[in-house]
């Protein structure tokens, strides 16, 4: 007996002239589904496991914390050797310290060690623990070494500068380390998945990146126009509000050095922390009325 269970999947496949949306109704396996929500194929090479769910305050919104890069996958490296992969998993972990500590959140993160994890694997961890928010956690480097300041981006089919289309790139290269690119689907599989990106997720997506704005902007040097958007892979979730972070550029002294103190780090998470506050609490307050 096939051990596949089908589960039921609704999809708004047209509207008539009168505005009537038409529904359809379909049975999928399983796998499909989390296919489908991830972009990924059944059997994708890469896919790791996702880390047991968190089980305390159950009713509480998960954060899914996605510090980048890991393993064999660097990140940027500074002009004094600090690797980007060390610094945005030690500040995701400060970063989860002060979220649970609130007793306000359940957290996971994509990774908790030195691991290499493929792009679209992020986004299918974040979709399999029915995250609400989720973080993408970032240092990068840039050929102008003169450029420093945090920024905030959120998903885009066109960058919104040529700085950005250059940092989407480099960070969507991440998967080069995979050994396979990312897996084409074909157009009918890209226009259902399309399909599925919500607007709300995009709402809330640029809410919570307004919240990361005006809190970072308190304490840390931040680029001119600090809130941008691309086509970064690791943002391509279909319901859930998703940001990725630059906390510096690691091809900058200044940032470099600050980045390598943990006081700094500490203080970009706590930074950080507030943001998360005001989303949830704008959450409620729209959900009261």
């Amino acid at each position: 007996m096939s051990s596949i269970r089908p589960i039921s999947r609704r999809l708004l496949l047209g509207r008539l002239g009168s505005g009537t949306g038409v529904v359809g109704t379909f049975l999928l396996p399983e796998w499909m589904h989390g296919a489908m929500a991830a972009g990924l194929s059944r059997h994708h090479p890469h896919r790791h496991p996702a880390p047991p769910r968190p089980e305390k305050g159950k009713d509480l919104p998960l954060v899914m914390l996605d510090p980048g890069h890991g393993g064999k996958d660097p990140g940027a490296i500074g002009v004094s050797g600090t690797y980007e992969k060390h610094v945005s998993l030690t500040t995701a972990l400060e970063l989860r310290r002060l979220l649970e500590a609130s007793g306000h959140y359940r957290v996971a993160l994509t990774r908790a060690r030195d691991v290499f994890i493929p792009l679209e694997t992020r986004v299918a961890i974040a979709q399999d623990h029915g995250a609400s928010l989720f973080v993408s956690m970032h240092a990068d480097a840039l050929a102008d070494h003169a450029v420093r300041g945090a920024s905030i981006y959120t998903l885009s089919n066109t960058a919104s500068d040529a700085q950005t289309a250059a940092l989407a790139q480099s960070e969507n290269s991440a998967d080069r380390f995979g050994g396979l690119p990312v897996p084409h689907v074909s157009p009918e599989v890209a226009r259902i998945l399309a399909s599925l990106v919500r607007r709300e997720t995009r709402i809330g997506s640029a809410r919570f990146a307004r919240d990361l704005v005006g809190s970072l902007d308190q304490d840390v040097p931040m680029l001119p126009n600090p809130e941008r958007h691309a086509g970064f892979v690791v943002l391509k979730s279909a319901d859930i509000p998703s940001v990725l972070v630059e906390m510096g550029f690691m091809s900058n002294p200044r940032d470099e050095a600050e980045l390598r103190k943990p006081a700094h780090r500490k203080l970009v998470a706590m930074a950080m922390k507030r943001a998360v506050d005001a989303f949830f609490a704008g959450q409620m307050r729209m959900a009261a009325g």
